[in-house]
């Protein structure tokens, strides 16, 4: 339905994840809204969609405790300036905050104070652990828009106005995966086993990580030595830290170091080993066996064990309610451990056809078309009008 009436919407993205879903956003409420106006904090996605960003988005994208400390009053400063724009200016006809909870989330609070609509798109992991914040988000939203379907069952126990719409990489990843191209493109044997492993995106978590998975890689290439070892870093940084510590710890394993293309090192694999986040359900979405494997500090974990109310980490297992793929976290995480779980993953067939057939039907349940389906909520918010 389009309907041919000015409207200002306003959006505040903190990072380039938001910035990429904010720009499909911005692109399905344009085929709704023709004559819309978006205006707020969002990145070059944004801008390219027809975005008007009042500061440029990387200011607000902190990582780390020390870092956010660093910069509060800066961060303090833009919203407080993106609050004067939006309640003394523009009066947007609805603010959608996209992820980055602990900005935006304040920005909407204040919004809908002053009687203007608000939604948030991708919840906090409020159900995971400090569940009493879904009282802060039910003060703060008058939709909330999620990636997962659990969440959204999590919000419609607390009485939050919910709208499951799907996951943008469901979308994006074909349903069936072109293993024998990306072997080719990244110039690997054709008919060889080949382990990707990504032991995360921060330099935190290579380091933890990286010597663990490493050492089972050593353990599985002991007991097949035809197996092509594949690593995607990130970027520059994490490449230069992961051949340091492959030299510091003298590895002479058959090893493939790449930059970037971690979804195509995945599409070429026979397994993945990995770390716990978006990469499991990248893996997932690929149709590929995969490891979990996680370590924090000692401190760290025994804080998180006590919080956490979710008994997996790995998305796969939270999608499908029980185990699907192992889990190997802290204690548990050894080399020895790690690689009799990817030896298994390899060489299993029967386990893999099953895992097959449930990612399979995981990625049925988030190929939803998120974009639209963010927009149509939002077109629906906005036609009900005021509170």
């Amino acid at each position: 339905m389009v309907i041919d009436r000015p409207v200002t919407i306003g959006i505040v993205a903190g990072e380039a994840s938001g910035d990429i879903l904010g720009a499909g956003l911005i692109r399905s409420l344009r085929k709704r809204y023709p004559r819309a106006r978006f205006v707020g904090i969002g990145g070059d996605e944004m801008i390219a969609a027809g975005f008007h960003s009042l500061v440029p988005m990387e200011r607000l994208s902190v990582m780390g405790l020390v870092e956010v400390l660093g910069r509060l009053g800066e961060l303090f400063s833009i919203r407080d300036r993106l609050l004067d724009y939006f309640l003394s200016n523009v009066r947007p006809d609805v603010v959608i905050g996209i992820d980055s909870p602990d900005f935006t989330l304040e920005v909407e609070r204040r919004c809908r104070n002053a009687g203007i609509l608000t939604a948030h798109y991708v919840s906090p992991s409020v159900w995971a652990w400090r569940r009493k914040r879904v009282f802060r988000i039910a003060r703060s939203v008058d939709l909330m828009l999620t990636l997962f379907p659990f969440e959204a069952r999590f919000y419609e126990e607390h009485q939050v106005p919910v709208s499951f719409v799907g996951h943008p990489l469901a979308d994006m990843i074909p349903l069936e995966t072109d293993t024998a191209g990306a072997r080719e493109r990244l110039g690997l044997a054709p008919d060889a086993p080949v382990l990707a492993i990504l032991p995360g995106s921060r330099a935190g978590e290579v380091e933890r990580l990286g010597e663990l998975f490493l050492g089972a890689a050593r353990w599985l290439q002991e007991r097949k030595p035809d197996l092509q070892l594949v690593i995607p870093c990130v970027n520059g940084e994490r490449e230069k830290q992961v051949r340091t510590l492959v030299e510091s710890l003298s590895v002479s394993l058959p090893l493939t170091i790449i930059r970037g293309r971690s979804r195509e090192v995945m599409a070429a694999a026979d397994a993945v080993l990995l770390a716990s986040g978006t990469a499991t359900l990248e893996a997932m979405l690929l149709k590929k066996p995969m490891v979990v494997g996680y370590r924090l500090s000692g401190f760290s974990w025994a804080i998180l064990s006590r919080i956490v109310n979710v008994t997996h980490v790995a998305l796969p297992n939270l999608l499908w309610e029980q185990p699907l793929v192992p889990e190997l976290l802290q204690d548990d995480a050894s080399p020895e451990s790690l690689g009799a779980a990817v030896l298994a993953c390899l060489e299993d067939s029967s386990t893999r056809e099953q895992q097959k057939e449930a990612f399979t039907r995981l990625h049925h349940q988030l190929r939803r078309n998120a974009s639209d389906r963010a927009a149509e909520a939002i077109g629906g918010l906005l036609e009900r009008g005021k509170r």
